[in-house]
Protein backbone atom coordinates (compact mmCIF):
# COMPACT_ATOMS: atom_id res chain seq x y z
CA UNK A 1 0.00 0.00 0.00
CA UNK A 2 1.23 3.44 -0.53
CA UNK A 3 0.94 6.26 2.00
CA UNK A 4 1.28 9.81 1.04
CA UNK A 5 2.78 11.76 4.08
CA UNK A 6 3.44 14.90 4.83
CA UNK A 7 5.20 15.62 8.00
CA UNK A 8 7.72 13.18 7.40
CA UNK A 9 10.75 14.44 9.32
CA UNK A 10 8.33 15.23 12.67
CA UNK A 11 8.16 13.27 15.84
CA UNK A 12 4.66 11.74 14.85
CA UNK A 13 5.61 11.32 11.08
CA UNK A 14 9.01 9.40 11.95
CA UNK A 15 7.25 6.72 14.63
CA UNK A 16 4.67 6.41 11.73
CA UNK A 17 7.00 5.50 8.78
CA UNK A 18 9.64 3.20 11.56
CA UNK A 19 6.12 1.19 12.57
CA UNK A 20 4.45 0.79 8.65
CA UNK A 21 7.28 0.46 6.57
CA UNK A 22 6.86 -3.13 6.35
CA UNK A 23 3.11 -2.96 4.89
CA UNK A 24 3.54 0.42 3.50
CA UNK A 25 5.55 2.24 1.03
CA UNK A 26 5.71 6.01 1.70
CA UNK A 27 6.03 9.22 -1.06
CA UNK A 28 6.90 12.23 1.16
CA UNK A 29 5.23 15.28 0.17
CA UNK A 30 6.59 17.67 -1.90
CA UNK A 31 5.48 21.62 -1.72
CA UNK A 32 5.89 21.98 -5.35
CA UNK A 33 3.82 18.45 -6.16
CA UNK A 34 0.56 17.79 -5.19
CA UNK A 35 0.60 14.63 -7.61
CA UNK A 36 -1.09 12.06 -5.39
CA UNK A 37 -0.96 8.52 -6.52
CA UNK A 38 -1.20 6.30 -3.38
CA UNK A 39 -3.80 5.25 -1.71
CA UNK A 40 -4.07 7.23 1.59
CA UNK A 41 -3.09 10.58 2.26
CA UNK A 42 -1.67 10.91 5.96
CA UNK A 43 -1.30 14.59 6.46
CA UNK A 44 0.57 14.91 9.61
CA UNK A 45 2.35 18.24 8.91
CA UNK A 46 1.79 21.79 11.22
CA UNK A 47 2.77 24.33 13.19
CA UNK A 48 3.18 22.99 16.21
CA UNK A 49 1.51 24.95 19.89
CA UNK A 50 4.35 27.59 21.12
CA UNK A 51 5.02 27.58 24.94
CA UNK A 52 6.98 30.30 24.61
CA UNK A 53 4.26 32.54 22.54
CA UNK A 54 7.42 33.70 19.79
CA UNK A 55 5.22 32.78 16.99
CA UNK A 56 3.39 35.09 14.79
CA UNK A 57 -0.42 34.55 14.82
CA UNK A 58 0.19 33.99 10.79
CA UNK A 59 2.10 31.21 11.33
CA UNK A 60 -0.31 28.95 12.52
CA UNK A 61 -3.23 29.86 10.10
CA UNK A 62 -0.65 29.81 6.75
CA UNK A 63 0.72 25.82 7.88
CA UNK A 64 -2.46 24.42 9.69
CA UNK A 65 -5.19 25.56 7.64
CA UNK A 66 -4.51 27.05 4.74
CA UNK A 67 -1.67 24.09 3.98
CA UNK A 68 -4.65 21.82 4.98
CA UNK A 69 -6.77 22.98 2.65
CA UNK A 70 -4.33 22.66 -0.63
CA UNK A 71 -3.62 18.75 0.55
CA UNK A 72 -7.36 17.79 1.18
CA UNK A 73 -8.50 19.53 -2.35
CA UNK A 74 -5.45 17.46 -3.37
CA UNK A 75 -6.97 14.31 -1.99
CA UNK A 76 -10.33 15.08 -3.66
CA UNK A 77 -8.95 15.24 -6.88
CA UNK A 78 -6.96 12.06 -7.00
CA UNK A 79 -7.92 8.27 -6.94
CA UNK A 80 -7.26 8.22 -3.13
CA UNK A 81 -9.46 6.37 -0.63
CA UNK A 82 -8.63 7.49 3.18
CA UNK A 83 -7.66 10.55 4.35
CA UNK A 84 -6.23 11.20 7.99
CA UNK A 85 -5.63 14.62 9.10
CA UNK A 86 -3.45 15.00 12.32
CA UNK A 87 -5.55 17.79 14.57
CA UNK A 88 -5.98 18.07 18.38
CA UNK A 89 -7.83 18.15 21.24
CA UNK A 90 -7.33 21.98 21.11
CA UNK A 91 -9.07 22.35 18.25
CA UNK A 92 -11.90 21.50 21.01
CA UNK A 93 -11.16 23.12 24.07
CA UNK A 94 -8.57 24.40 25.93
CA UNK A 95 -10.12 24.00 29.32
CA UNK A 96 -12.29 20.80 30.48
CA UNK A 97 -14.91 20.39 32.89
CA UNK A 98 -15.20 16.61 33.76
CA UNK A 99 -14.42 14.95 30.71
CA UNK A 100 -14.02 15.82 26.82
CA UNK A 101 -15.44 13.93 24.50
CA UNK A 102 -16.25 14.45 20.54
CA UNK A 103 -20.01 16.14 21.47
CA UNK A 104 -18.40 19.15 22.79
CA UNK A 105 -18.92 22.10 20.70
CA UNK A 106 -15.46 23.80 19.96
CA UNK A 107 -14.68 26.40 21.57
CA UNK A 108 -10.73 27.26 20.95
CA UNK A 109 -8.90 30.13 22.81
CA UNK A 110 -5.38 29.88 21.07
CA UNK A 111 -4.47 30.21 17.55
CA UNK A 112 -3.27 27.41 17.29
CA UNK A 113 -6.36 25.61 18.53
CA UNK A 114 -8.37 27.89 16.00
CA UNK A 115 -6.21 27.45 13.25
CA UNK A 116 -6.48 23.35 13.68
CA UNK A 117 -10.62 23.71 14.03
CA UNK A 118 -10.69 26.18 11.08
CA UNK A 119 -9.29 23.36 8.55
CA UNK A 120 -11.34 20.86 10.44
CA UNK A 121 -14.50 23.02 9.35
CA UNK A 122 -12.82 22.97 5.80
CA UNK A 123 -12.73 19.50 5.68
CA UNK A 124 -15.91 18.96 6.76
CA UNK A 125 -17.60 21.18 4.32
CA UNK A 126 -16.84 19.70 1.54
CA UNK A 127 -18.78 16.97 -0.49
CA UNK A 128 -16.94 13.82 0.13
CA UNK A 129 -17.28 11.71 -3.24
CA UNK A 130 -18.70 8.16 -2.93
CA UNK A 131 -15.22 5.58 -1.86
CA UNK A 132 -13.17 8.33 -0.29
CA UNK A 133 -12.68 8.23 3.63
CA UNK A 134 -12.09 11.04 6.12
CA UNK A 135 -10.24 10.53 9.40
CA UNK A 136 -9.62 13.49 11.78
CA UNK A 137 -7.26 12.52 14.86
CA UNK A 138 -7.35 15.01 18.00
CA UNK A 139 -4.96 13.58 19.86
CA UNK A 140 -4.37 14.86 23.24
CA UNK A 141 -0.15 15.75 24.66
CA UNK A 142 1.85 12.85 22.70
CA UNK A 143 4.53 11.29 24.28
CA UNK A 144 7.35 8.69 23.49
CA UNK A 145 10.83 7.99 23.21
CA UNK A 146 12.85 10.71 21.44
CA UNK A 147 10.31 13.35 22.07
CA UNK A 148 11.07 16.35 23.80
CA UNK A 149 8.98 18.05 25.60
CA UNK A 150 6.86 19.03 29.09
CA UNK A 151 7.36 15.69 30.36
CA UNK A 152 10.51 16.04 29.58
CA UNK A 153 11.22 19.17 32.04
CA UNK A 154 9.30 17.54 34.64
CA UNK A 155 11.68 14.49 34.43
CA UNK A 156 14.63 16.75 35.18
CA UNK A 157 12.94 18.29 37.96
CA UNK A 158 12.15 14.72 39.59
CA UNK A 159 15.93 13.14 38.27
CA UNK A 160 17.67 15.97 40.17
CA UNK A 161 15.77 14.89 43.75
CA UNK A 162 14.07 18.76 43.66
CA UNK A 163 10.79 17.94 45.69
CA UNK A 164 7.59 18.87 44.10
CA UNK A 165 5.44 21.31 46.14
CA UNK A 166 2.21 21.03 44.56
CA UNK A 167 0.94 17.73 45.99
CA UNK A 168 -1.81 18.96 47.66
CA UNK A 169 -3.55 20.07 44.31
CA UNK A 170 -5.97 16.80 43.10
CA UNK A 171 -6.24 17.32 39.05
CA UNK A 172 -5.81 14.38 36.61
CA UNK A 173 -4.88 14.90 33.06
CA UNK A 174 -4.54 12.24 29.60
CA UNK A 175 -1.73 11.56 27.95
CA UNK A 176 -1.45 9.83 24.06
CA UNK A 177 1.83 7.20 23.86
CA UNK A 178 3.09 7.52 20.49
CA UNK A 179 1.92 3.67 20.48
CA UNK A 180 -1.13 4.01 20.62
CA UNK A 181 -1.67 6.56 18.39
CA UNK A 182 0.54 4.95 15.46
CA UNK A 183 -2.22 2.31 16.77
CA UNK A 184 -5.08 3.86 15.87
CA UNK A 185 -3.33 4.99 12.50
CA UNK A 186 -2.74 1.49 11.21
CA UNK A 187 -6.46 0.71 11.87
CA UNK A 188 -7.60 3.73 10.15
CA UNK A 189 -5.62 2.64 7.18
CA UNK A 190 -6.58 -1.35 7.17
CA UNK A 191 -10.09 -0.88 8.23
CA UNK A 192 -12.47 0.31 5.53
CA UNK A 193 -15.52 -0.29 8.37
CA UNK A 194 -14.54 2.34 10.34
CA UNK A 195 -16.90 5.58 9.74
CA UNK A 196 -15.37 8.57 8.24
CA UNK A 197 -15.34 11.46 11.55
CA UNK A 198 -13.78 13.07 13.83
CA UNK A 199 -11.62 10.73 16.55
CA UNK A 200 -9.81 12.00 19.75
CA UNK A 201 -7.16 9.68 20.48
CA UNK A 202 -5.75 9.33 24.47
CA UNK A 203 -4.41 6.50 26.48
CA UNK A 204 -7.10 4.83 28.74
CA UNK A 205 -6.21 6.19 31.83
CA UNK A 206 -5.86 10.02 33.00
CA UNK A 207 -3.24 10.15 35.38
CA UNK A 208 -2.99 13.12 38.79
CA UNK A 209 0.46 14.66 38.68
CA UNK A 210 1.66 13.23 42.09
CA UNK A 211 1.06 9.70 40.16
CA UNK A 212 3.09 11.17 37.71
CA UNK A 213 6.09 12.00 39.55
CA UNK A 214 5.61 9.04 41.44
CA UNK A 215 6.43 7.07 38.16
CA UNK A 216 8.89 9.46 37.53
CA UNK A 217 10.61 8.40 40.48
CA UNK A 218 10.31 5.60 40.00
CA UNK A 219 11.99 5.17 36.72
CA UNK A 220 15.39 6.53 38.46
CA UNK A 221 15.37 4.95 41.28
CA UNK A 222 14.64 7.05 43.56
CA UNK A 223 11.42 7.80 46.25
CA UNK A 224 9.10 10.78 45.16
CA UNK A 225 9.67 13.30 46.87
CA UNK A 226 5.81 15.09 47.22
CA UNK A 227 5.50 18.28 49.54
CA UNK A 228 1.67 19.00 50.38
CA UNK A 229 1.97 22.85 51.08
CA UNK A 230 -1.49 24.20 52.20
CA UNK A 231 -3.08 25.56 48.85
CA UNK A 232 -3.20 28.76 50.29
CA UNK A 233 0.28 29.39 50.42
CA UNK A 234 0.65 27.95 47.17
CA UNK A 235 -1.54 30.30 45.33
CA UNK A 236 -0.21 33.40 47.64
CA UNK A 237 2.73 32.57 45.96
CA UNK A 238 1.40 32.50 42.31
CA UNK A 239 -0.32 36.06 42.92
CA UNK A 240 3.00 37.24 44.08
CA UNK A 241 4.67 35.72 41.04
CA UNK A 242 2.16 37.57 38.92
CA UNK A 243 3.78 41.12 40.30
CA UNK A 244 7.26 40.35 40.75
CA UNK A 245 7.74 37.80 37.96
CA UNK A 246 8.59 34.98 39.99
CA UNK A 247 9.48 31.57 38.02
CA UNK A 248 5.31 30.55 39.46
CA UNK A 249 2.75 32.71 38.78
CA UNK A 250 -0.49 32.19 38.43
CA UNK A 251 -1.15 31.26 34.87
CA UNK A 252 1.82 28.72 35.06
CA UNK A 253 -0.01 27.30 38.61
CA UNK A 254 -3.25 27.01 36.40
CA UNK A 255 -1.46 24.90 33.92
CA UNK A 256 0.56 22.74 36.47
CA UNK A 257 -2.79 21.83 38.25
CA UNK A 258 -5.93 21.81 36.20
CA UNK A 259 -7.13 18.60 34.92
CA UNK A 260 -7.91 17.51 31.15
CA UNK A 261 -9.53 14.62 30.68
CA UNK A 262 -10.08 13.34 27.22
CA UNK A 263 -12.24 10.00 26.59
CA UNK A 264 -10.53 7.38 23.36
CA UNK A 265 -13.90 5.48 23.80
CA UNK A 266 -15.70 6.66 20.07
CA UNK A 267 -12.27 5.59 18.57
CA UNK A 268 -12.22 2.24 20.39
CA UNK A 269 -15.67 1.39 19.88
CA UNK A 270 -15.23 1.98 16.17
CA UNK A 271 -11.61 -0.31 15.88
CA UNK A 272 -13.66 -2.79 18.07
CA UNK A 273 -9.88 -2.68 19.89
CA UNK A 274 -8.30 -1.69 23.09
CA UNK A 275 -5.20 0.27 23.08
CA UNK A 276 -2.30 -2.01 23.24
CA UNK A 277 -0.67 0.27 25.94
CA UNK A 278 -1.91 1.10 29.09
CA UNK A 279 -1.28 4.82 30.60
CA UNK A 280 1.34 3.53 32.63
CA UNK A 281 2.77 1.35 30.13
CA UNK A 282 3.54 3.75 27.92
CA UNK A 283 4.37 6.57 30.69
CA UNK A 284 7.34 4.17 31.86
CA UNK A 285 8.27 3.81 28.14
CA UNK A 286 9.06 7.15 27.66
CA UNK A 287 10.84 7.70 30.96
CA UNK A 288 13.03 5.09 30.01
CA UNK A 289 14.18 6.33 26.95
CA UNK A 290 14.69 9.59 29.52
CA UNK A 291 17.14 7.70 30.93
CA UNK A 292 18.78 6.53 28.63
CA UNK A 293 19.52 9.68 26.73
CA UNK A 294 20.56 11.59 30.27
CA UNK A 295 23.04 8.74 30.96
Amino acid sequence: MKVFITGASGFVGKNVIESLKLTCEFKVFDRENFNIESEVVLHLAGKAHDLKRVSEPSEYYVVNTELTKQVFDAFLKSTATTFIFMSSVKASADTVEGTLTEHVHPNPQTHYGKSKLLAEEYMLSQALPEGKRVYILRPCMIHGPGNKGNLNMLYEVVRRGIPWPLGAFSNHRSFCSIDNLVFVIQELISSKEISSGIYQVADDEALSTNELIQLMAQSVGKKAAIWNLPQLWIKGIARLGDWIHLPLNSERLTKLTESYVVSNDKVTQAMGKKLPLSSREGILQTLSSFLQSSK
